[in-house]
């Protein structure tokens, strides 16, 4: 006999109603069971929702499955109301239902260090998933032990992977010049222009607008940047001539680059397609992102002379650790050193 239950809200109360094909034996065994009632609305019978019950329908995986859901509501809603970023919302959420959901059987009150531990080993490892990713996902159960459950998980027994130490991936000026002028499309080539002579990211160059150009002062302003921070990047004046040639063609209304409605941001899509094509153009078979452009800006600053604590102001990073990496794509003074080799 196939049979079908879930829960239901009837008349404001939790139920569970069970679905069957008409047969007189099965209903008198559900009318011997307590409170269980015909609803024609429902086309059911339906019984109250309780351990038991949920047990005799074979339910209570559906309702930690549910519990867990609505946990992640929650923290999805006290992540909103501090102001996180939309990306790390959505990243935080995620990588905890990933988490919660691979302990479909388990409660989560009854979570615990260690398995923590069984999860990087047994899926994180296992499905060769970024060290990144493992970092991530303990940056999500932290807080939403603490914030949600107010349980303090040791850190020390989480197992954060070792940070990988890889150096920034940066262009030649010569690889630059070409990107950058072998768009025929003025406004894809102000686009790729922006972001490598003010160093700034492709989310901060789809948000600005025409207001955050300051001709007068030479000055971009970049409006809560990553962190919630504004800052301010030096405009040369090649580049506000480009932009200027730019206004003219393009007249944008309420961002300085839109998509094809106006008044829209520009896709970040359509912009990695932009550099892509590009790219093509230019014949140059690195595997170039978005992000090499502001890489770049910064060594090729470095490599000018400017102070590495002008640098971190110009990039917006929180930490001189972060920009101190440059220091080792520099080219600068590596060139200068004479290999014993040619001394032989």
């Amino acid at each position: 006999m196939e049979w079908n239950a879930k829960i239901v809200r009837y008349r404001n109360e939790s139920r569970i109603a069970v679905y069957f094909e008409k047969n007189k034996e099965v209903i008198l065994r559900i009318k011997k069971l307590e409170d269980a009632r015909w609803s024609y609305s429902l086309s059911a019978w339906h019984l109250p929702n309780t351990k038991e019950n949920r047990q005799r329908f074979k339910l209570e995986n559906t309702i930690l499955q549910l519990d867990k859901i609505e946990k992640i509501g929650h923290f999805s809603r006290w992540l909103k109301s501090k102001r996180y970023s939309e990306n790390t919302i959505k990243t935080y959420t995620e990588a905890l239902k990933s988490f919660l959901l691979f302990y479909n059987t388990k409660p989560v009150e009854e979570i615990i260090n260690e398995d923590v531990i069984t999860y990087n080993n047994d899926y994180i490892l296992k499905h060769q998933l970024s060290s990144s990713y493992q970092n991530q996902i303990v940056n999500a159960i932290k807080l939403f032990f603490r914030i949600m459950e107010n349980k303090k998980m040791n850190e020390e027994l989480i197992h954060r992977p070792k940070r990988e130490k890889r150096l920034p991936n940066v262009l030649s000026k010569e690889e630059v010049k070409l990107i950058l002028n072998v768009h025929g499309n003025i406004k894809h080539k102000a686009m790729l222009s922006l972001i490598y002579s003010c160093g700034i990211r492709c989310g901060e160059l789809l948000a600005l607008k025409p207001e955050h150009i300051d001709s007068k002062r030479n000055l971009l302003i970049i409006k809560q940047s990553k962190g919630k921070k504004d800052r301010i990047a030096p405009l040369s004046n090649k580049t506000i001539e480009l932009l200027r040639e730019y206004f003219v063609a393009y007249k944008p209304m309420v961002y300085l680059f839109e998509g094809q409605i106006k008044g829209t941001a520009y896709d970040s899509r359509s912009l990695q397609q932009v550099l892509k094509q590009a790219l093509d153009k230019a014949k140059i078979k690195k595997p170039v992102t978005l992000h090499w452009l502001r890489h770049s800006y910064a060594t090729h600053l470095l490599e000018a002379g400017t102070d590495l604590r002008y640098i971190q102001e110009l990039l917006g990073h929180s930490s001189s650790k972060t920009t101190e990496i440059y220091t080792h794509v520099s080219t600068h003074s590596i060139q200068n050193i004479i290999s014993p080799y040619d001394t032989l």
